[in-house]
């Protein structure tokens, strides 16, 4: 049956294409586009039909169109006004993807073609990826509606590129985490919740392809319903397996989202998809001098306009796609201010009241990076109580208490105890905060222990791309070494680090490999690095650290001292019990005098409940310190030290150098 349109019925009702008794209908928002085409193609990307949607309504364009079903490949062109200084950049010569395509047949390759004007008349259909009509054929699920214990973050392709268990075509793909050894290995450390770094299909930038260097992060988008194929290349259904199978082991899946800007960049960029259909409901401008310009507060080019009511519809359309048919538990909103942009930011924008208040979404885990680059950006805490938030102010302050910087012992209580003072309001607990030592940006743990500065000379950019401050230290030798005694001292840095996030209030998260001691050379910022820079050698891991996070970890979840969902006060409760108090190693209270003591490298911690007490001593001196213990018994519960034993003697407790340990009381009921 030869495709045609059936005129005057189209629905508006469902955006994007649907399958229906007599065909597919395509629908697309749109309020300035004098027209909108659907043309289809076959197998060998040869247009052979273009239809003009001929319903037009609510600035909804629509089409039904006769002889069509699952597997059509398409692409949407677009007509109107042509005047780039005021926002408009419509071209009928420039093949678009629909926003709300499920299913791509390729990647995205950037050419010079994309971005010409319309006075070219070049079409660009040959370069762009058609989408394909997929059915509905997932029943809808909710989210795994579990509070993490452990967060891990990865990189799809990263993370199973080198994996031994992994065969050759699975590797970088959704379907490689499926594998047995990968779901035991987060079983082993106590993962209960992989962020998947984003999925969606994305391009490369810009300056990426003369330099031989792709993307390799993701956090580029073009669809947002769409993943991208190299991670999916048998399409979407893959990921629905991944979850389904996650959720019998236990484990949610939360997605990387990118709902700030897309790759299509600035005025000068490749016309892709929203700029080429309405580039000024999706996006945001601002005016000067009389002319329209995009808005860049992402640093990329261009900014999402999330206060516009289609934006808006995008947002959450695709958000409840990826949980109901896909299965995923969450998401994590890459720079999240700018979901609340008006275009300051609001904590209460509709955007953000809507995802709150949505009946799927209010019970999927909501985590938000919490800033942004634009005016205003940075809104740490700002989120409401239904979201986790990233918390830089963690990172930076227990690096700069390892690192040796003066000062920082309060900072350090405050850090591990919660940040109250960032999250102790409007009904938020502890696990507000997602506490987190080293993430994508920046360095893996290794690195940090390793390299004064970055090293990211492989990118291109001559070095001056990632951050410069990073709160690391090398050991005493710049980059990797043969000498024994720095290497033993680096890993020793390591496990005080990780004992020090899983002896924590708050949300603890690790990034792929840090539980092996990965390295990337000293690269801050390997966005770009495709490669075995980020891919993770499996191989050759330290499966001593490995041992070990998997172990604090236990101990983590079995003493609820160290999990309690209430901000320390150190106050008696009508029990008698302090919920926390600060020793000295001298072994009294620490008062206002310690705590302003500038040079201050030791502190006990000693946390109680009813039935549960721990007492944590962190040392950053490179010497052994003897700390006076509280009356009573104690026993070593997890120590981050595996090449010394902890000695007690008389009351007193030797705590070895640069480490962390965590004692119990031998008999709690005495």
């Amino acid at each position: 049956m030869k495709p045609s349109l059936v005129p005057g019925a189209g629905s508006i009702e469902k955006l994007g294409a649907t399958i229906v008794d007599q065909g597919v209908n395509f629908a697309v928002y749109s309020e300035s586009a004098s027209k909108i085409w659907v043309s289809i193609y076959d197998e060998q990307d040869q247009e052979t039909d273009r239809f003009e949607l001929d319903v037009h309504q609510d600035n909804i364009r629509a089409g039904l169109v006769a002889g069509l079903g699952a597997g059509t490949r398409y692409g949407l062109r677009a007509d109107g006004e042509y005047n780039p200084s005021q926002g408009y950049f419509f071209d009928p010569q420039k093949l678009l993807v629909d926003p709300y395509a499920r299913r791509l047949d390729r990647v995205f390759v950037r050419s010079p073609r994309l971005r010409l004007d319309r006075q070219e008349a070049v079409d660009t259909a040959p370069l762009i990826p058609k989408a394909v009509v997929v059915s509905d054929g997932n029943e809808s699920i909710m989210p795994r509606n579990r509070a993490p214990k452990l967060m891990y973050e990865l990189n799809v392709r990263g993370f199973t590129m080198r994996h031994p268990s992994v065969q050759g075509p699975l590797r970088g793909t959704v379907a490689a985490l499926t594998t047995r050894r990968v779901i035991d290995h987060f079983k082993y450390l106590g993962v209960d919740t992989v962020e998947l770094m984003p999925i969606a299909a994305w391009i490369d930038d810009g300056h990426l392809p003369s330099l031989g260097l792709t993307n390799a992060w993701g956090y580029n988008p073009v669809s947002y319903f769409a993943p991208d194929p190299r991670l999916m290349p048998r399409g979407p259904q893959e990921l629905r397996n991944m979850t389904d199978l996650y959720r019998k082991n236990g484990i949610s899946v939360i997605l990387d989202v990118v709902y700030n800007h897309t790759g299509e960049g600035d005025e000068n960029g490749p016309m892709l998809s929203l700029m080429g259909l309405d580039a000024k409901t999706y996006y945001r401008f601002v005016e000067m001098d009389g002319q329209q310009h995009l808005v860049n507060d992402t640093g990329t080019g261009n900014t999402l306009r999330c206060d516009h009511p289609a934006t808006q519809r995008l947002v959450i359309e695709s958000l409840r796609y990826w949980v109901e048919e896909m299965g995923v538990s969450g998401f994590r909103f890459d720079l999240a201010p700018v979901l609340g942009r008006e275009p300051g930011f609001n904590p209460n924008a509709e955007l953000l009241q809507k995802i709150k208040a949505d009946p799927v979404l209010s019970k999927a885990i909501l985590v938000a990076e919490p800033w942004d680059p634009g005016p205003g950006g940075y809104q740490l805490g700002q989120f409401g109580k239904e979201f986790r938030e990233w918390n830089d102010t963690y990172r930076d302050e227990v690096r700069s208490f390892w690192r040796g910087d003066d000062g920082k012992i309060g900072a350090l209580a405050g850090k591990v105890t919660g940040s109250a003072e960032i999250f102790n309001f409007a009904g938020r607990k502890p696990t507000s905060g997602v506490n987190l030592l080293a993430v994508h940006d920046g360095f893996t743990l290794r690195d940090l222990v390793s390299y004064n500065d970055k090293h990211n000379e492989a990118n291109g950019e001559g070095n001056r791309d990632g951050h410069s401050n990073n709160s690391s230290w090398n050991c005493g030798v710049e980059g990797e070494t043969d000498d024994e005694g720095v290497n033993a001292a680096r890993k020793r840095d390591v496990r005080a680090l990780l004992a020090t996030l899983f002896l924590s209030r708050g949300t603890p998260l690790i990034q792929q490999g840090d539980e092996m001691y990965r390295t990337q050379s000293g690269n801050n910022n390997a966005y770009a690095q495709d490669n075995e820079i980020t891919w993770v050698d499996w191989e050759t891991n330290d499966g001593d650290l490995v041992d070990f996070v998997a172990a604090a970890q236990r101990f983590r979840r079995s003493h609820p001292a160290l999990t309690h969902e209430h901000f320390l006060t150190g106050a008696t409760d009508k029990t008698g019990i302090r919920d926390v108090v600060w020793l000295h190693p001298d072994g009294r209270e620490m008062n206002e005098g310690d705590w302003q003591q500038s040079g201050a490298s030791v502190l006990g911690m000693q946390l109680r409940t009813k039935d549960d007490e721990v007492l944590v001593w962190f040392n950053r001196r490179a010497e052994p310190v003897v700390a006076r213990l509280p009356e009573g018994e104690w026993v070593v519960g997890i120590e981050s030290d595996d090449q010394a034993d902890v000695a007690f003697s008389e009351g007193t407790v030797t705590l070895t150098p640069r480490s962390v340990v965590a004692l119990v009381r031998d008999n709690p009921d005495a």
